[in-house]
């Protein structure tokens, strides 16, 4: 049977359409498969979330005036490590290390902080350890805190408190040094806009090394002897000891406490007064001044008795 020009033509043209059509299916169908098979893929390799683990925080509070001694006590107390550890991260001081020749060597913080940078190699960051509330993880490290305090001292001193201790020709562990001195001597109001007592002895106390007269600091006496004591016996006045500021004049080897910021802003921004002694009245925070040492005697008598 003989199949006409036409239909054949035609016949072919229908079968070459369903080849596309078919094509087209398959390449359709692929594709739909091939993505569905790829995000499957993807779901079984993605890797699962980490869990998020909320560790409970805690509060610790640094105050004005402890030595970094009264600081590891705290932390050490509190469970947050163990003296070696807190004393390998800030030193032992230069007291203890002349005891204690076998401490290890402390972390060297001055290639963190330039604020360091003039602190003498043997000594501690005693002066350093910044006051202030502190939040923390209860796992937190010696190291760990050590770095956080630091951190705050350098935000606490500024570009342009930096700035006004170098115009004066000063260093920072001289500044830092003085103010230790009259964190422990003057009253100091930490919301007060102008601590004006701490800051007329802190002019007393640069007058006097300025013109090479001793310090005659009973607070330098007690980082040697580990007491409180306001004042001192005779025989503690001749304790031959550079912390003795009755026996040598000038500054003492390094800070007797870790001053808080009044008192650093004291220590850079004195008020230069006709005062060259002072004295503060048993259970009070009124403070005497005297010009001449006749006069400061005289308070002795009235006062201190």
């Amino acid at each position: 049977m003989k199949i006409s020009r036409r239909r054949f033509i035609g016949s072919l043209f229908i079968l070459i359409i369903v080849l596309i059509i078919a094509a087209s299916l398959n390449s359709f169908f692929n594709n739909i498969l091939g993505r569905a098979g790829q995000k499957f893929l993807r779901m079984i390799k993605k890797p699962a979330p980490i869990p998020i683990v909320y560790q409970p925080e805690e509060t610790i509070k640094i105050l004005e005036g402890w030595t970094s001694q009264d600081i590891v006590e705290y932390l050490v107390e509190r469970g947050q490590g163990t003296n070696e550890e807190f004393f390998l991260q800030i030193g032992k001081g230069l007291i203890v290390d002349k005891i204690n020749s076998k401490q290890l060597p402390a972390v060297d913080w001055a290639t963190k902080f330039s604020f360091l940078a003039d602190k003498p190699k043997e000594a501690s960051l005693e002066g350093y350890l910044f006051p202030d509330t502190y939040r923390i993880f209860a796992s937190t490290t010696p190291a760990a805190i050590i770095q956080k305090i630091l951190e705050n001292f350098e935000s606490k001193l500024s570009e342009e408190l930096r700035a006004e201790i170098n115009r004066q020709g000063k260093t920072i562990y001289e500044i830092i040094t003085l103010a230790s001195i009259v964190e422990k001597e003057a009253p100091i109001y930490n919301d007060a806009s102008d601590n004006y007592d701490a800051r007329v002895i802190a002019g007393i106390f640069w007058d006097r090394l300025k013109i090479g007269q001793a310090l005659q600091s009973d607070a330098t006496l007690s980082y040697l002897l580990r007491d409180n004591n306001p004042r001192h016996s005779g025989a503690d006045l001749e304790i031959d000891s550079p912390y003795n500021t009755y026996k040598y004049r000038g500054l003492p080897p390094g800070p007797i406490c870790n001053p808080g910021l009044a008192a650093i802003q004291a220590a850079i921004y004195p008020l230069y007064t006709e005062y060259n002694y002072f004295l503060t009245p048993t259970d009070t925070r009124t403070v005497i001044y005297a010009r001449t040492y006749t006069e400061h005697l005289i308070n002795k008598n009235k006062y201190l008795k």
